[in-house]
């Protein structure tokens, strides 16, 4: 099997990005556009990790910190890749860079109703926390 790859996306992966959450990302944003994810890597250029095996793109994961807590937004691996490490692999180094930061805890954006990604959080060691819950407002139409 061909070594895997992990790097920060650069703002010439940004179309590739995005063709490939629609395969491998689970649900939408407000965010997946090309001005969203231009905006993430001007803003912090090591947020948006890819792994890529083959020189093809087999997973994501953005991992953002404001100074203050961590983030994890878009894991993501290709389905003709699951369960071959690269989620793992993809945590690994979004962790390493928070700790980097400074950060002391990381939190996981996760839908109610993706099984599968709840097997997977919990294998890699993150907990739901139900006393949470999230609340949104779009600031734009």
């Amino acid at each position: 099997m061909t070594e895997l790859h992990i790097r920060a996306a650069t703002p010439e992966d940004l179309d590739t990005v995005l063709a490939f959450w629609k395969v491998a990302a689970e649900g939408t944003s407000i965010s997946d556009d090309r001005t969203g994810v231009e905006r993430l890597v001007a803003r912090d250029p090591e947020a948006l990790i890819l792994a890529e095996r083959g020189g093809e793109l087999a997973g994501t994961v953005i991992a953002g910190f404001d100074g203050w807590r961590c983030h994890l937004y878009r894991l993501a691996v290709h389905p003709d890749h699951r369960r071959q490490g690269i989620a793992s692999a993809l945590l690994a180094a979004a962790e390493e860079r928070f700790v980097r930061l400074g950060g002391r805890r990381a939190d996981a954006m996760v839908l109610t109703r993706n099984e599968t990604a709840h097997r997977a959080w919990g294998a890699a060691g993150y907990a739901p926390e139900e006393q949470w819950r999230r609340w949104v407002k779009p600031l734009t139409d």
